[in-house]
């Protein structure tokens, strides 16, 4: 496994990445809505394996106070190689400087993320679209 890495959004097939989401699995994201986030990201991380796309994170950032590190993908045949854990120390890199690195977890993944340095937050709240949905995921908890 060779690693290629890029930071740059040009020519990134979305429809690629929106199927790289879905296998992770983390959801269905559609392409324009793909481009239009990563396109909205301070910084963007692509990982391919002999020019397929197999990896992928973003952040969102405002270049000093916070930066919110998302979409952390990585397809199941390259899941277990370390290859999140270095899309994750990649953004964390670029991410330095900010005074907080924020991110919510895949319900089950938060002792990848503590590896990190990352620790639970206690004031942290959410809105999501889909409350129901969200709740069932074990991303918010009532009351």
């Amino acid at each position: 496994m060779t690693i290629i890495w890029s930071d740059d959004r040009t020519g990134v097939d979305w429809q690629e990445l929106e199927a790289l989401y879905r296998a992770a699995p983390l959801g269905n994201k559609n392409a324009d809505d793909l481009e239009l986030v990563f396109g909205n990201s301070m910084f963007c991380c692509f990982a391919r394996d002999n020019g397929r796309l197999v990896g992928a994170g973003r952040v969102l950032a405002d270049g000093r106070d916070c930066a919110y590190l998302c979409d952390v993908a990585v397809l199941p045949s390259h899941q277990g190689t370390g290859l999140g854990k270095q899309i994750v120390e990649r953004l964390l890199t670029m991410s330095q400087g900010h005074n907080k690195i924020i991110l919510y977890s895949v319900a089950g993944r938060e002792p990848f993320y503590a590896k990190f340095g990352f620790l639970r937050m206690k004031t942290a709240m959410a809105i999501f679209r889909n409350r129901q949905s969200a709740i069932d995921k074990g991303l918010l908890a009532e009351g």
